[in-house]
């Protein structure tokens, strides 16, 4: 079948990525295969590759690729690695790790874009991906430990449970602050410790949970 999208994928690899910088070129090139159009609505799929985030439904978005491809460049993702992802959203960050890395666990803690993201996911072809309802705050301890860790929501500090589960030696990159206006950090947990480097300005979507934000307006 043509792929009717893939010189849009092209431009957003060149023109959004490549050319503001990312330079890991696994990344590049899961962006460039993984069809972004089929993870948000069917209505904006025109849109599904311009440099900004979308409505995806119940309050969530799908991030802008730049955003995306940053925070996926700083984990350096290891073709080894087992990663857990908070937020699955729409299932497109979800598609990315599951091309870069052996395993992935992912926690949502709305069920219907679960149900959602598990049927885009199972229909594309992608099986090394376990997604749960929960609260993502407090991270999956069923799998843990992990090598690898990554929030698409922002927390007011890092979550003592997310910073218990990920390896030693291993790397997490999370939005932190205020709901409206964020900074990614990336984390290394060393000797046991946290190790905090800030990575871009952001803005996501509150992380809900016992150990984030306990509404939308907290």
């Amino acid at each position: 079948m043509q792929d009717i999208f893939l010189n849009q994928r092209i431009a957003m690899v060149e023109l959004q990525l490549r050319s503001r910088g990312i330079r890991d070129e696994r990344v590049l090139e899961a962006m460039l295969h993984v069809p972004r159009h089929e993870f948000v609505p069917p209505s904006l799929q025109a849109d599904a590759y311009a440099d900004m985030p979308l409505p995806i439904g119940s309050g969530q978005t799908i991030s802008q690729p730049y955003i995306v491809a940053a925070m996926l460049e700083a984990l350096q993702i290891r073709p080894s690695d087992r990663v857990l992802e908070i937020g699955t959203g729409s299932g497109y960050m979800t598609a990315l790790l599951a091309v870069l890395a052996a395993q992935v666990v992912s926690i949502e803690r709305h069920a219907e874009l679960v149900e959602r993201a598990r049927a885009v996911l199972a229909r594309l072809g992608y099986q090394n991906v376990q997604i749960v309802v929960g609260d993502g705050s407090q991270g999956y301890p069923p799998a843990a430990p992990y090598d690898r860790i990554i929030a698409s929501a922002a927390a007011p500090s890092i979550p003592t449970a997310l910073l218990e589960q990920l390896n030693e030696g291993g790397r997490m990159v999370i939005p932190v602050g205020p709901p409206h206006t964020q900074q990614l950090q990336l984390v290394r947990k060393i000797n046991g410790q946290m190790e905090m480097t800030p990575l871009d300005p952001c803005r996501f979507v509150p992380m809900i949970g016992e150990s984030a934000y306990r509404t939308q307006e907290d």
